[in-house]
C-alpha cells in the first residue's frame, strides 16, 4: 500500500535479489511507490556482472519522503548498481525530514558494485541518508557515496539546512567500519581547514574484500592524480577507504573511477 502524507509525499520501498545459475540474474524485484529498476543488461558479456539502473521518477526526495532500498546478492553472483541521474534532497517544508535508507547484503563469493551518482543537498534541506552493508565471510563490496552540499554550479551555498549521514559495514556479523556525518548549513565545519575547507563536494569509496592488500594503499596514492581537489586513502580493519574533497561532482566521480580502475 502507498503511504502518503498531507504533503503528497512517498513511503517507497524497493527490494532486489540477485542470484547466479549460468549467469547472474535479477531473481526477484518488489516495489512500493515510485522506486523501480530498468531491465537488467550485460554490457560486459554474458559472463559479466548483471547491471541494473535504479529509477526514482520524482528525481529527489521532499519533506516526509521515506525511501527504503533492500538488496541481496546471493552466493557467487556479481551485480553492478547505478542510476541515470543524481538524487536530490530538496528544500524542507518546516521541520519535516526526508529519509533514504539502504540495506545491502552480499553472500560468500559474491560481488556488489554500488556506484550511484551524487546526492545533492539543496539549501534548506532536512535529510537523512543511511547505508548498511552486511557481508558474509568471503563476500566483496565496492561502493561509493558522493555528496554535494548546496548547488555550486547554480551559485547556491549550503548556508541553511541539515544533512545527516551514516555508513556501516559488517563482515560475518562483526562491525568493521562505521562513519557518521552531520552537516549543518553555515556551520564552521564546512569552511574550516580541519573540516571541509570550503569545498562543497565530498566522496567516500569503500572496498571490502577478502583479498584487500596493504600495498593497495600505496598503489592508489601513486597512481591517482587529480586536476583539482584532494585525494586520500587508508586501510581500516581490512577495509580500504578512499576519499575525495573538492569543488566538482564530475571530478569526484572521475577520481573514484580512476581509483577503482587501478584496483
Amino acid at each position: 500500500m502507498l503511504a502518503s502524507t498531507e504533503f503528497g509525499t512517498w513511503d517507497a520501498r524497493l527490494a532486489l535479489t540477485f542470484d547466479r545459475t549460468e549467469r547472474t540474474r535479477l531473481a526477484a524485484s518488489e516495489h512500493v511507490g515510485p522506486l523501480r529498476v530498468q531491465r537488467p543488461f550485460y554490457p560486459e558479456g554474458e559472463g559479466g556482472p548483471c547491471h541494473v539502473y535504479l529509477l526514482h521518477p520524482p528525481g529527489g526526495v521532499v519533506s516526509g519522503d521515506r525511501l527504503h532500498i533492500e538488496l541481496t546478492v546471493r552466493q557467487g553472483a556479481h551485480a553492478t548498481l547505478t542510476a541515470p541521474g543524481a538524487n536530490k534532497f530538496y528544500t524542507a517544508r518546516g521541520d519535516h525530514r526526508a529519509e533514504v535508507v539502504q540495506h545491502l547484503q552480499v553472500e560468500d563469493d559474491a560481488l556488489l558494485e554500488w556506484m550511484l551518482p551524487e546526492t545533492i543537498a539543496f539549501e534548506g534541506t532536512r535529510g537523512t541518508l543511511r547505508t548498511r552493508v552486511r557481508l558474509s565471510e568471503r563476500a566483496t563490496y565496492a561502493g561509493w557515496e558522493i555528496l554535494c552540499l548546496g548547488r555550486p554550479t547554480a551559485g547556491e551555498a549550503f548556508q541553511h539546512g541539515e544533512l545527516r549521514t551514516s555508513f556501516e559495514l559488517h563482515r560475518a556479523g562483526q562491525l568493521r567500519f562505521l562513519e557518521r556525518g552531520h552537516y549543518r548549513g553555515g556551520d564552521a565545519l564546512l569552511a574550516a581547514p580541519w573540516g571541509l575547507h570550503g569545498q562543497p563536494v565530498l566522496a567516500t569509496f569503500v572496498v571490502a574484500s577478502p583479498r584487500v592488500e596493504p600495498e593497495w594503499v600505496e598503489r592508489l596514492r601513486e597512481h591517482v592524480q587529480l586536476e583539482s581537489g584532494t585525494f586520500a586513502v587508508t586501510l581500516v580493519s581490512g577495509v580500504l577507504v578512499a576519499r575525495f574533497l573538492g569543488a566538482s561532482t564530475r571530478e569526484a566521480r572521475l577520481c573514484l573511477e580512476r581509483a577503482y580502475g587501478v584496483l
